[in-house]
């Protein structure tokens, strides 16, 4: 007895390939532990594709105007200006097709749909970091008084150097202190090894042991440290691998509000995301002899840097 699933579509009435709510929630479930991004650039919703942000004048919230008021004197009135950028998400999304033998010979307790679900998944939210990273450890990105490129002897790595006060004097610079540090792993391998990080963690001569990620935030006061450990392949398809960090040896250290948007909470950066992630599923005859299952994830987010003067740039920070 058959218990193939068909898909059966009419006409115009149903869509080629209709969202699937179960395959979504494997989607959305489904996150890396390696993978940052939406911690460093947080998703924020915005209501269309084409969408407008603002970028505000930090002299406005530091310059002080005159508020003396005379007995029938007029209240002086401020005003703050902003900067309104036009904006428009991207659509970034992958398929895969499982054929029919595939799903009727898989071994019990195997989905294959859901498998390449969650794997199609992973290569799309790969895709968001390896962006996320680009921009946020780019010189560019950053003011030109809040950045640094660190060298021999000062990179971390070279146990005479000095972290605390390369770290100090950057979030001293910023106009808001950054609250946030984000590293990248071997970065953070020479932070938290350097023998002045672990004689102030631990209150020993420095010569041994680590600090944990914990003791370099209460050092430094800052809410968290988010360390990037993913590896993505730099060669293409069909060549030999070429495993890389997504993230360089380099720090940023930003100010991130708890609750960023577009349009006034101001923040280093974020992502802005029209619509949820998604997953479609649909019946494919051209997939192998008896046809087979399409997937689609899809996400449509553009990732931004809001406020660049609210960030610090340590470019090599270790060797």
């Amino acid at each position: 007895m058959s218990t193939e699933k068909k898909v059966e579509f009419s006409g115009a009435a149903v869509a080629p390939f209709p969202v699937d709510p179960v395959l979504t929630a494997i989607a959305v479930a489904y996150r890396n532990e390696k993978l940052i991004a939406d911690e460093v650039l947080p998703l924020v919703p915005v209501g269309k594709q084409n969408f407008k942000y603002r970028v505000f004048e930090a002299k406005d919230s530091f310059t002080v105007p005159d508020t003396l008021v005379g007995r029938k004197g007029l209240v002086s009135e401020v005003e703050f200006g902003y900067t309104e950028k036009d904006g428009s998400t991207e659509g970034h999304g992958l398929e895969e097709a499982i054929p029919k033998d595939d799903i009727d010979n898989a071994p019990e307790g195997y989905d294959p749909v859901a498998r390449a679900t969650v794997s199609t998944t992973d290569l799309v939210l790969l895709g968001r970091e390896v962006r996320t990273a680009n921009l946020v450890f780019n010189a560019a990105s950053y003011g030109a008084k809040n950045k640094i490129t660190l060298a021999g002897a000062n990179q971390f790595t070279n146990p005479d150097s000095d972290p605390i006060k390369v770290v100090l004097s950057a979030l001293d610079a910023c106009i808001m202190r950054p609250n946030i540090m984000v590293i990248g792993h071997g970065a953070w391998t020479a932070l938290r090894t350097n023998p002045k990080i672990v004689k102030a963690a631990h209150g020993n001569a420095g010569d041994s042991g680590t600090a944990s990620r914990q003791q370099v935030a209460e050092l430094f006061e800052l809410d968290k440290i988010l360390v990037g450990s993913g590896w993505v392949n730099t060669e293409a398809k069909g060549q030999e691998m070429a495993q890389k960090r997504i993230w360089g040896n380099h720090i940023a250290l930003i100010y991130q509000n708890a609750m960023p948007d577009v349009n006034g909470k101001v923040s280093f950066g974020v992502t802005a995301q029209f619509g949820e992630r998604f997953v479609t599923s649909g019946f494919d005859s051209k997939i192998g002899l008896e046809g087979g299952t399409r997937i689609r994830v899809g996400m449509r987010v553009r990732e931004l840097i809001t406020a660049n003067d609210l960030g610090y740039f340590i470019q090599n920070a270790a060797a």
